[in-house]
């Protein structure tokens, strides 16, 4: 099978053949059924990045709007973090559900997020391990595959992608990511899926953190309203999108609502019940603390130019945030802080960004994963725009 990833990584597929090995997938396991419920199914998938935390506060959020959302997601994948692996952060989380427990929380909550089961395209599941250690992820109809086998197979009437683009993401520049999004759209419509597409920037990290438990804490701030702009503001656009496939008006005002008048962090805290997790410390730096932090300064005043974001994607791996062998135990209190972002200015002395974990060597390599992340310039550069 390493072989055959290796020769597709290198050689791409046609479309009949990507249309073909997406069916194979989707065919090696059963497909859920909600066409019963009275409401759109619907689900969002966002290609990765760093610092994406958007599963998290969008789900319960279209959930809280009547949406129904059956959402499977995946663990880390190269230098990205998994919802899965955040989510697992709260105490009692169960992200390994059977399919009728699945349905019955979707039925009953409007929203279940989980990982893909043994019984839903198990050879998707498979292959996506091997994809993250044999470095062959980046593949246009591997990833066709993967994302649209497990998104027909929730038996789900729209989909809302999320296609990253930059540094920070799997698709570096527009073109490949339209690309890409075209292909997704396609495969969809055959299956009768209704398929929006958007193009968001992975420059730069999404919101003020990047890894575990510190991810979960800031999703719970932005659905009590006290989300960082760029973050919500993503969010909104997403959800705009969910809201116009199912045809619900004045969308934006919809969505803001919900958010000042509690239902979407209600719908959260439901959800987790509804998945045996306790929502007591739900937003409580206090658990999963990590025991050494350290902030790393500006050498020189000036704008921040530039983000390595793929380097700063894989320095929380690195800390303890994700899987350097297929399996590794995960570091919840790993992650990262950022005071400052593309266009800031920064004073010399000041801090740039502080980062944190509890497994004494590797925080050992932390300077040195992180002392090149941040350009700094005299001029202020062009803040690439959160759209495309």
């Amino acid at each position: 099978m390493t072989t055959w990833l290796i020769a597709v990584f290198q050689n791409g597929m046609s479309h009949e053949e990507t249309l073909e090995y997406t069916k194979v997938m989707l065919n090696s396991g059963i497909t859920l059924d909600f066409s019963h419920l009275n409401g759109l199914v619907l689900d969002k998938h966002s290609t990765g990045g760093v610092g994406d935390k958007i599963s998290i506060i969008l789900a319960p959020l279209l959930a809280s709007c009547g949406l129904y959302i059956p959402m499977l997601s995946g663990r880390g994948l190269g230098h990205t973090q998994g919802t899965i692996d955040k989510l697992e952060a709260i105490p009692g989380y169960k992200t390994a559900l059977s399919l009728t427990d699945f349905q019955q929380i979707v039925e009953k909550v409007g929203v279940s997020i989980m990982e893909q089961t043994e019984e839903i395209c198990p050879a998707d599941r498979k292959i996506y391990a091997l994809r993250d250690v044999t470095n062959t992820v980046a593949s246009f109809p591997l990833i066709c595959g993967s994302i649209m086998s497990k998104k027909i197979a929730e038996g789900i009437q729209g989909l809302v992608l999320d296609i990253k683009v930059g540094n920070g993401a799997f698709m570096k520049t527009i073109s490949e990511a339209k690309e890409l999004g075209e292909l997704l759209k396609t495969v969809g419509e055959l299956y009768g899926l209704k398929v929006s597409i958007c193009l968001t920037d992975m420059n730069q990290p999404l919101g003020n953190t990047a890894g575990l438990w510190c991810e979960v804490l800031e999703s719970v701030e932005c659905l009590k309203g006290n989300g960082p702009s760029d973050l919500m503001q993503v969010v909104y656009h997403l959800g705009k999108k969910a809201l116009e496939i199912a045809g619900i008006e004045n969308l934006e005002e919809k969505l803001k609502s919900n958010i000042k008048n509690g239902k979407a962090i209600k719908k959260f805290e439901e959800m987790i019940i509804a998945h045996g997790g306790e929502t007591e410390m739900l937003g409580t730096p206090q658990l999963h603390k990590p025991k050494f932090r350290k902030e790393i300064f500006a050498k020189e005043d000036g704008f921040i130019g530039e983000i390595d974001t793929l380097q700063l994607g894989q320095a929380v791996v690195q800390l303890g945030g994700g899987r350097i062998h297929k399996n590794d135990k995960i570091d919840y209190s790993t992650g990262i802080l950022f005071h400052k972002k593309i266009g800031e200015f920064i004073g010399k002395g000041e801090p740039i960004l502080e980062y944190f974990c509890s497994n004494s060597i590797k925080f050992e390599s932390g300077e040195n994963l992180l002392k090149n992340i941040f350009t700094i310039q005299t001029q202020k550069p062009n803040i690439p725009p959160l759209f495309y």
